[in-house]
C-alpha cells in the first residue's frame, strides 16, 4: 500500500470520527452551544482542554523552533505550562462561580459597563483571531504534505471540516471531539518520539533519551549536537545565545497571556461544579505535560537527524549529493516548504551558518558558496520527523492525522470564542436583548461560518510561523484581558472605568508595537520598521511586549482609580462572595 492511501485512511478515518461525534452531540439549546450545559466530566474536561490549548503551535511548530534555536526557545514550554498553573490557582474556579458563559460576559457584569462589555469582546477577537491564523497556517502546513497538495488547498481543506464540526455542534460537539482528538495526537506525537529516541540512544523513553548517552558516537545526546553545530558555525545548542530581558519577559507573557485566553477560560464553564473547574486544570496540566515532556527530546534529535542526513560521513567529509537526497527531501520539495539550491554547482547541497563571519575562511576553503538549504519551514519538522528516521508508513499516517487534530482542535475552540463573544456579548446582551434562543443559536453558527472565512484569508499570509503567530496572541491576551480578569476577581473597588481604560491601554499600545514590526493588521509589507533587535524600543521583542502591556493595563486602571469612585457597594460584595470558591455554582446574576 503507498504512502499517500496510509494517509487517507488515517486521516480520513479521523475526520470521519469527529464529524460522527458532532453529529452525535449536536447543539440544540445555546445552554449546549455555548457551556455543553455544564455537564462536562472533569477529566473529559481536562483531556478537551488540553487538546484545545496544544494547538498546531504545540504539535506542528514548538519543536521546530526549539530545534532550531535550542535552549532559548525552552521559553515556550515554561511560558506555556506556567500559565496553566496561574490558571488553575487564580481563575477557574472564581470564574466558574461566576457562572457566565463568557469572558467578556464576566468582564461587562463585574464592571457593570456595557463599554467594558464591548471593550473585552474587542480584545477577544483580536485575540482569537490572531491565534486562529497560526492554527489555520499549521492546518495548511499538515494538509500540503500529507494530501500531496499545495498548502493554499491544503488550508481550504482544514477550514472546511472545521466548519463542519464546529458550526454544527457547538461547544458540545467540540468538547467530545476534542477527547478524541486528544488521544490521537498524543499517541501521533509520541510513537515517532519512541522510534526516534530508541535509534540514537537505545532509551524507548524519549524524556530520558535527550539526556543518555548517543549510541554511534558514544557522547552525550546533547553534547554531541552541540558539537556538530559549532563544527557548522551554528550556535550551541545548550547554551543561552539570545537576550536575558527577552526571555523573562517572553516567558511572563505567555504565563499571563495563557490565564487570560480567551478560548481556554470558557472550558472552565463547562463543568458542573466550582471544585470541578480547578480539577479540570490540574488534568489538563498532566495531559498536557504528556506532550510537552516529549517536544524537546523531538526538536533536538530531528535536529541531528537533519545534519546526519546532509552529512552521513561527519562534518569533515562531502556533504551528501543532491540527486542522492533522500526522498522525505524530494516530498516536502513539492509543498515549497523546503527548498535547495546549488550556488556552487558542485551538485551537493552545503548546509552550514553562512552569517557566521568566523566560519567564512573555512567554508571557502571548502569551496562553499553560502548555505544551499535556502528555505526550511520550521512547522514541517515534527511532520518530517518520521520520515527523516526512515519509520515505517503507519507511523507517518499516524503523525498526519495527529497534526490536524492538533490545528482543528484548537481552531475550533477559537471559532466558538468569537462566535460567543458575537452572538451572545454584542447581539443578545447588547443590541438585541429580546432575541429568541433559536435566533441566538442562529446567530452563533452564522457569526462562526464569517470567522472561518476571516481566519482562512488571513492564515493564506501569516505573520510568522505558527508558534510565532500564536505567541502574538498570548502578548495580546496578557495585556488586554488578564489583568481585568484579575482585578476583577481580587480588587473589589477597581471600578469601569479604570478596568476600561487599563484594558486601552494595554491593548492598543501592544497591537501598536506588534504592528510597528510584523506590519499594521499583520498585511505584508505594511511595518513602519523591519523586525531587526536594533530596532526594538529598549531591544524588546514583538513577541515579548504583552508583559509590558500588561504593567501599563495594571499601571493605568489604578491610576485612574486613584482619581474616581470605587465600584459600588452591591460589586464589592459580589466580589467577596466568588472569591470563596465554595458551593454548587449556580450562575450569579447582577440586575442591570
Amino acid at each position: 500500500m503507498d504512502q499517500f492511501t496510509i494517509n487517507l485512511i488515517f486521516v480520513g478515518g479521523s475526520f470521519l470520527l469527529y464529524i460522527a461525534i458532532a453529529i452525535w452531540a449536536r447543539a440544540g439549546t445555546t445552554a449546549e452551544f455555548y457551556a455543553a450545559n455544564r455537564g462536562v466530566h472533569p477529566v473529559l474536561n481536562g483531556m478537551a482542554t488540553a487538546a484545545d490549548w496544544m494547538s498546531a503551535a504545540s504539535f506542528i511548530s514548538m519543536a521546530g523552533l526549539i530545534a532550531f534555536v535550542g535552549y532559548g526557545n525552552s521559553t515556550y514550554l515554561m511560558g506555556w505550562t506556567g500559565g496553566y498553573v496561574l490558571l488553575a490557582l487564580l481563575l477557574a474556579p472564581y470564574l466558574r462561580k461566576f457562572g457566565r458563559f463568557t469572558v467578556p460576559d464576566f468582564i461587562g457584569d463585574r464592571f457593570y459597563s456595557r463599554s467594558a462589555r464591548m471593550v473585552a469582546v474587542a480584545a477577544l477577537l483580536i485575540i482569537s483571531i490572531t491565534y486562529v491564523i497560526g492554527q489555520m497556517t499549521g492546518a495548511g502546513v499538515a494538509f500540503s504534505r500529507f494530501l500531496e497538495v499545495d498548502a493554499t488547498t491544503g488550508l481550504l481543506i482544514a477550514s472546511a471540516v472545521v466548519f463542519v464540526y464546529a458550526v454544527l455542534g457547538g461547544m458540545k460537539g467540540i468538547t467530545y471531539t476534542q477527547v478524541a482528538q486528544y488521544v490521537v495526537l498524543i499517541i501521533a506525537y509520541t510513537i515517532p518520539a519512541i522510534f526516534i529516541s530508541m535509534q540514537l540512544t537505545g532509551n524507548p523513553v524519549p524524556q530520558l533519551g535527550l539526556f543518555s548517552t548517543h549510541t554511534e558516537s558514544g557522547l552525550p545526546l546533547l553534547a554531541r549536537l552541540d558539537q556538530v553545530l559549532l563544527e557548522l558555525g551554528f550556535q550551541d545548542y545548550t547554551g543561552n545565545n539570545g537576550s536575558t530581558l527577552n526571555m523573562v519577559l517572553f516567558t511572563l507573557s505567555l504565563m499571563v497571556g495563557t490565564a487570560g485566553l480567551p478560548h481556554v477560560i470558557i472550558r472552565f464553564f463547562t463543568v458542573p461544579k466550582v471544585s470541578d473547574a480547578r480539577r479540570s486544570a490540574g488534568w489538563a496540566l498532566v495531559f498536557i505535560a504528556l506532550l510537552y515532556t516529549v517536544a524537546p527530546a523531538v526538536g533536538s534529535m530531528a535536529r541531528l537527524n537533519i545534519i546526519n542526513t546532509i552529512y552521513p560521513a561527519g562534518t569533515a567529509a562531502a556533504p551528501i549529493e543532491y540527486e542522492a537526497r533522500p526522498d522525505w527531501m524530494r516530498n516536502w520539495e513539492q509543498t515549497g516548504l523546503l527548498a535547495f539550491e546549488d550556488l556552487n554547482n558542485d551538485g551537493r547541497i552545503q548546509y552550514y551558518n553562512a552569517t557566521n563571519e568566523e566560519f567564512a575562511a573555512t567554508a571557502a576553503e571548502r569551496g562553499w558558496a553560502g548555505n544551499e538549504m535556502v528555505t526550511f519551514n520550521q512547522d514541517i519538522l515534527v511532520l518530517a520527523n518520521p520520515e527523516i528516521a526512515q519509520l515505517p508508513g503507519w507511523v507517518l499516517g499516524l503523525i498526519a492525522a495527529g497534526g490536524l487534530a492538533a490545528a482543528l482542535s484548537t481552531a475550533a475552540g477559537l471559532l466558538l470564542a468569537i462566535s460567543s463573544a458575537v452572538s451572545h456579548d454584542l447581539i443578545k446582551s447588547t443590541f438585541k436583548p429580546d432575541i429568541s434562543e433559536k435566533g441566538e443559536l442562529l446567530a452563533a453558527r452564522f457569526s462562526m461560518a464569517a470567522a472561518i472565512v476571516l481566519a482562512t484569508y488571513l492564515g493564506l499570509n501569516p505573520p510568522g510561523f505558527a508558534a510565532q503567530t500564536v505567541a502574538l496572541a498570548f502578548g495580546l491576551a496578557a495585556s488586554s484581558l488578564f489583568p481585568a480578569i484579575m482585578m476583577g476577581i481580587f480588587s473589589k473597588k477597581m471600578n469601569s472605568t479604570g478596568a476600561i481604560v487599563g484594558m486601552l491601554v494595554g491593548l492598543v499600545s501592544t497591537c501598536v508595537y506588534i504592528f510597528t514590526y510584523l506590519g499594521w493588521f499583520f498585511i505584508p509589507e505594511t511595518n513602519t520598521l523591519e523586525n531587526v533587535p536594533e530596532n526594538w524600543l529598549l531591544g524588546i521583542s514583538p513577541l515579548s511586549f504583552g508583559a509590558v502591556g500588561a504593567v501599563l493595563n495594571f499601571a493605568a486602571a489604578y491610576l485612574v482609580l486613584s482619581m474616581t469612585k470605587p465600584a459600588p457597594e452591591r460589586i464589592q460584595e459580589l466580589v467577596e462572595s466568588i472569591r470563596v470558591p465554595r458551593g454548587a455554582g449556580s450562575a450569579t446574576h447582577i440586575a442591570h
